[in-house]
């Protein structure tokens, strides 16, 4: 029998090392549908709920597994909905390849159902690559061209093949004029910088005293160098929300996250260092950088095109961070003098005492970092964690620490939501030997973190480890966008928008033979996630949360107090809540053993 098509696109991918495909079906992929059954399955083809979550689940497969993700859907609608995810992959640099459905080609130009001009489409979104399959022989190359580029420039790409050319007769393209052969090797390659940009870096890095290091996700196979640098250079590493697995929460210099999810170790390190080392990040938020002219400055990027982005950077080098450390070290000057490094090791004990008190306050019902804080400690050293965007990525970037060969990663630069669930299984399906933790809101859940419950109830078997645990914040209210409405123009809740209704997420698990636990007791909060964590299954556990408890960021400025404020004025429906829990949230700074005492100045907050 002459392979179709669809035959051969599931073989390319087969060569390419593709194992496993995420999607939903629908008539614009009919062919390829037919094509799987022929082939047994292979690539495996994991059916989400909807497009967007296929979407996700191949970026959460991409970025736990170093892998090529891939994800397929129909034309129009099914396409459409696959933006989310694959924008999601764009902005967080992510290889994924999305292979798309379209109208047959006699319909074209027809205003015929479900035609929709797919190339306008994907042209931003898919920018490094998006080609149409209109006849045989344009294969293999655009195929490849396709996973070659979604590798090389760590983006997502797209083909899109005609429904009616996925039943052709397979003809590969002859030696012949206007005919493109193609290849399907991916040799290795690795970026240096010039030695006389690493001599440039290393002088201006001896000659610095207040040494601070950035580490995003590009310093993920770079572990071990970053730590040489940081203890040669005697500084202090903070950790971009994309780096959280980079460095171990247990080294004493590591501040934490960065940004207004971020600690207030890595936001006084920034505001104090007179050297700065970035390395794999595009960190977006300026203002939590060194004052520009304040620090001297180097970076450590791939992407040349990406060099530069963030800051008045004196050195610019572009390469590998791991190959680029490898060459750095050499050139740098051990320093003798370590008040720098010990002042930070301290900042960040204070810090964590301060935590600690924030999650023993009382609350109406359960304090929403109790849950973060108490879950961290009992993680397995080989965690995969996911958050979702929302006040739980507060938690989740200030509580959680990482140690061992954890793993962590949300949506990191599109910040949507909804991202949590799909994540986890694109994550499980990776690594299907390791536990997994989702960490979610309940508006997430209600948006979409429950129908993938049902994808996990049907995977569940297929996974070595069986554990796949959702904990979800449950407090009636899109949390962050109510708070950043009262910090950032002084505006009172809105309940028509911001109410959520109270659904019960551990019943729902529990009616999908999942297990569920519900949690309206502080006291009940370690217990419920040994039992979560113990489960022979996935498991949802829910925590009843107080919405009042506030997300305070590392440094309020005087005008997110004063909106703030004037929230409570204009009659804010939750103003009460919001004082006390504020209050008492805020007071924990200024306690005995707290980070800095009522009144200090901005050295005294440094400790020594």
């Amino acid at each position: 029998m002459t392979d179709q098509v669809s035959d051969y696109i599931l073989a390319r991918l087969r060569e390419w090392g593709v194992e496993r495909v995420f999607g939903y079906p629908g008539d614009g992929i009919n062919g390829l549908l037919a094509a799987w059954a022929r082939a047994g399955d292979q690539p495996r083809f994991i059916q989400a709920r909807h497009e967007e979550m296929a979407a996700f689940e191949a970026v959460g497969y991409a970025k736990f597994s170093g892998r090529l993700g891939v994800c397929a859907a129909t034309s129009g609608p099914g396409a459409i909905h696959l933006l989310n995810g694959l924008y999601d992959a764009k902005l967080d640099h992510v290889p994924v390849l999305a292979i798309v459905g379209q109208t047959a080609r006699s319909a074209m130009g027809g205003s015929y159902q479900q035609e929709v001009d797919l190339h306008s489409l994907f042209k931003d979104v898919a920018s490094d690559f998006v080609e149409t399959v209109t006849v045989p022989e344009q294969l293999p190359n655009v195929l490849d061209r396709a996973v070659r580029t979604a590798y090389a420039r760590r983006a997502p790409t797209a083909v899109i093949v005609h429904a009616d050319v996925q039943e052709l007769d397979y003809t590969p393209p002859t030696h012949a004029f206007k005919m493109v052969p193609s290849s399907l090797d991916r040799s290795g390659w690795q970026a240096v910088p010039s030695d006389d940009a690493l001599s440039r870096a290393a002088e201006i890095l001896n000659a610095g005293e207040k040494v601070a290091i950035l580490a995003g996700q590009g310093a993920a196979g770079a572990r071990h160098e970053v730590e040489q640098v940081a203890e040669i250079l005697g500084a202090g590493v903070a950790k971009a929300l994309l780096g959280m697995d980079v460095l171990s929460d247990e080294l004493p210099y590591v501040t934490g996250s960065i940004g207004l999810l971020g600690t207030r170790p890595s936001y006084e390190m920034m505001r104090d260092c007179d050297t700065l080392l970035t390395i794999g990040s595009n960190f977006p938020y300026s203002q939590f950088l060194p004052d520009f002219g304040k620090a001297r400055a180097v970076q450590i990027e791939i992407d040349p095109h990406r060099a530069g982005l963030r800051y008045p950077y004196e050195v610019n080098l572009i390469g590998d961070a791991r190959a680029t450390l490898l060459r750095l070290v050499p050139l740098l000057e051990r320093k003798d003098k370590r008040g720098w490094q010990s002042r930070i090791i301290a900042g960040v004990e204070q810090w964590e005492e301060m935590l600690q008190r924030r999650a023993e306050v009382s609350a109406d019902p359960v304090n929403p970092e109790l849950v973060a804080r108490a879950l961290s400690p009992l993680l397995p050293d080989d965690t995969i964690l996911t958050s979702d965007s929302g006040s739980v990525a507060n938690w989740y970037a200030r509580h959680i620490r990482m140690r061992g060969t954890m793993r962590g990663s949300l949506s990191g630069t599109l910040a949507t939501m909804g991202a949590g669930v799909p994540y986890a299984i694109g994550a499980k399906f990776a690594h299907p030997n390791r536990p997994v933790v989702a960490l979610v809101g309940d508006g997430a859940m209600q948006m979409n973190g429950m129908a993938e419950l049902i994808t996990v109830a049907k995977y569940q078997h297929q996974w070595e480890d069986p554990r796949l645990v959702v904990g979800v914040w449950n407090n009636r209210d899109l949390n962050q966008v109510t708070w950043e409405m009262r910090a950032m123009s002084g505006s009172p809740q809105f309940l028509p928008s911001q109410e959520l209704p109270d659904v019960s997420y551990a019943e729902f698990a529990r009616s999908l033979g999942l297990t569920g636990v519900r949690v309206e007791k502080p006291d009940d909060v370690v217990d419920a996630w040994r039992e979560a964590l113990a489960a022979k299954g996935p498991a949802v556990v829910e925590f009843v949360t107080d919405p009042a408890v506030p997300p305070i960021p590392p440094h309020a400025d005087w005008d997110q107090i004063e909106a703030t404020a004037a929230a409570i004025v204009k009659g804010d429906t939750d103003r009460k809540a919001m004082i006390r829990q504020g209050f008492k949230a805020k007071i924990q700074e200024f306690l005995p053993g707290g980070h800095k005492k009522p009144g200090a100045g901005p050295s005294e907050g440094q400790g020594s």
